[in-house]
């Protein structure tokens, strides 16, 4: 039964820092290796001129973040059993599903930037000069990375006992790392200040196309591919549904209504601010040059900005490769046990178990990918693009729900909340639509 007809007990609210925790999470597994590839090639290809469109995507997330947090803690019960109650459990097992396959294909990325990061590292010298390697030979280590790695991690997976404990605690780590690393190159860079304010007004670059997908001689082209996968992995609907499951997992009553305002605040304060520092950095020192590869985009860097800053950059690297690795696993699986009816906290025996699989396939799908010769960068964008597909039936359900008097009684969505919650409904079925459009272009 819902909570909303309940007040809020008095008494004495814990230190504000003790409340980060649920969208810190969402904003790791929304900025994983894909979003830095993203953001470093949208700064290469147009400077500091989609920041303004960044902004705005921040604002969009954090709109949805906070409502799913609300429903959250007022239902005092997950959006998927929501979801089933107020409509079927068909319909939450949809939902279920198809959160759990955007979960992975950012784990097929995910995979990837994991394979990328053993070759920055220079985990390919333990077996000869790579200079001399061939292709075959460079997948099969990269294959073996990845099979190392998530062995460890379906081991870690089986044997933490406190799931969401551990994960808040490592993340708070992880995200200190990254912020860092990323600060300290920006300011090593120096941007152009007076460019950077131009940035933040609202625009088109002068070589960003608008037109749909076509097929050409040499293939389908997207001419804003970019932006849908900035799109996607900035303003993910789907990254912001699952915070409803996870206040649940904090175990926050009403009693913490107001302070997680906060939690999606710092979260998307942290997704949109690391997004900015990389594309200002890479607006600034590789405008025009290619970032074809988190490796190689690594390399470029280090000769720009000197030794230390690039291997902070790496260090930057590793951090963002390894920190959305077992949440983005960890929520497929959830949602998946949630959707389809099933005991749905972390540390719960379904949500492992449908973690694995999430896992599997993932790994499964990369190193296809590692083999079949596809470039890393290419395939990442096209697959950070994929995961736009399942955002409006996100945003539709959250919407749904909040705006509902028996779930939320007097504390459903205000008027400005649906406006920014409409406006954000709009922009990802237009880019849902688009992608469909690219997708039935490659497959046909």
């Amino acid at each position: 039964m819902s909570d909303a007809g309940q007040e809020v007990q008095p008494g004495k609210r814990p230190p504000w820092y003790r409340s980060i925790g649920p969208a810190l999470i969402v904003a790791c597994v929304v900025f994983g290796p894909g979003s830095l590839v993203i953001s470093a090639n949208v700064g290469a290809t147009y400077g500091y001129e989609l920041l303004w469109l960044l902004l705005l995507t921040g604002l969009l997330m954090g709109t949805y973040m906070t409502t799913a947090a609300r429903v959250g803690v007022v239902a005092g019960e997950t959006l998927c059993t929501l979801l089933a109650r107020r409509i079927h459990r068909v319909v939450a097992a949809v939902v279920g599903i198809t959160l759990c396959l955007i979960c992975t294909a950012f784990q097929f990325s995910n995979n990837l930037a994991i394979a990328a990061a053993g070759e920055a590292m220079g985990i390919a010298r333990l077996f000869g000069d790579p200079a001399e390697m061939s292709e075959k030979t460079r997948a099969m280590i990269d294959s073996g990375v990845l099979i190392v790695f998530n062995a460890l991690v379906i081991a870690l997976t089986f044997t933490l006992r406190q799931v969401y404990r551990v994960l808040e605690r490592g993340m708070k780590v992880m995200v200190a790392i990254i912020l860092v690393c990323f600060l300290v190159n920006l300011f090593v860079v120096g941007p152009d200040l007076l460019d950077l304010l131009r940035g933040l007004i609202p625009h088109r670059p002068a070589n960003l196309t608008l037109g749909l997908p076509t097929r050409t001689a040499e293939g389908v082209v997207d001419p804003m591919v970019l932006i849908a996968s900035l799109l996607g992995t900035t303003f993910s609907v789907a990254g912001a549904f699952y915070q409803g499951n996870l206040v649940r997992e904090k175990g926050w009553t009403l009693r913490d209504y107001n302070q997680g305002l906060g939690d999606s605040i710092g979260g998307v304060a942290v997704l949109t601010g690391v997004s900015a520092m990389i594309m200002i950095t890479s607006g600034t020192v590789l405008r025009g040059l290619p970032a074809t590869d988190i490796s190689v985009l690594a390399g470029q860097l280090r000769p720009l900005l000197g030794a230390m800053a690039g291997v902070l950059f790496t260090i930057g690297l590793l951090a963002v490769a390894m920190n959305p690795f077992v949440i983005n696993a960890m929520i497929g699986g959830s949602i998946l046990a949630d959707g389809l009816g099933k005991p749905a906290r972390l540390s719960d025996p379904w949500s492992r178990r449908c973690t694995v699989v999430v896992l599997l396939i993932g790994m499964g799908v990369a190193m296809l990918v590692l083999h079949a010769g596809v470039k890393k960068i290419d395939a990442m964008i096209f697959g950070q693009a994929m995961t736009v597909i399942g955002n409006p039936l996100m945003a539709a359900s959250i919407l749904f729900l909040a705006n509902s008097k028996r779930i939320m009684g007097h504390r459903r969505n205000s008027l400005i909340m649906n406006i920014l919650g409409g406006l954000g409904f709009v922009l990802v079925l237009l880019m849902a639509v688009r992608v469909l459009i690219l997708l039935v272009y490659r497959l046909t």
